[in-house]
C-alpha cells in the first residue's frame, strides 16, 4: 500500500482520491508515521424507482378494494356473518 506524506498528499490529493476510487487506497503520514488510511467507500446499490413503469395499472378503487372484508377480518366477524341489530 502507498504511503504519503502529508505535503505530497495535499500536493496530489485529487490524483490519489482517484486511485482509492479505483481500488488502491493509501496512507497519510507525518514524520513517517503512519496516521490515516484513505480508502473506498463501499455504496449502496442506486434506488430504481419507476423502473416498471408502464408495465402494469393501479384500479382506481385501489384505496377502497376489499374494504369490508378488511373491516370484516379486523372486527372478528366471519365471512358473510351480519353483525347484530342493536
Amino acid at each position: 500500500m502507498k504511503t504519503v506524506n502529508i505535503h505530497e498528499a495535499k500536493t496530489h490529493l485529487s490524483k490519489l482520491v482517484e486511485g482509492a476510487l479505483k481500488g488502491e487506497p493509501f496512507v497519510i503520514a507525518r514524520a513517517g508515521k503512519p496516521l490515516v488510511k484513505v480508502t473506498m467507500l463501499e455504496q449502496e446499490a442506486p434506488r430504481r424507482l419507476g423502473f416498471m413503469e408502464g408495465q402494469f395499472s393501479v384500479p382506481e378503487d385501489f384505496d377502497t378494494m376489499f374494504s369490508d372484508e378488511i373491516r370484516d377480518l379486523f372486527e372478528g366477524r366471519e365471512e358473510g356473518q351480519v353483525e347484530p341489530r342493536a
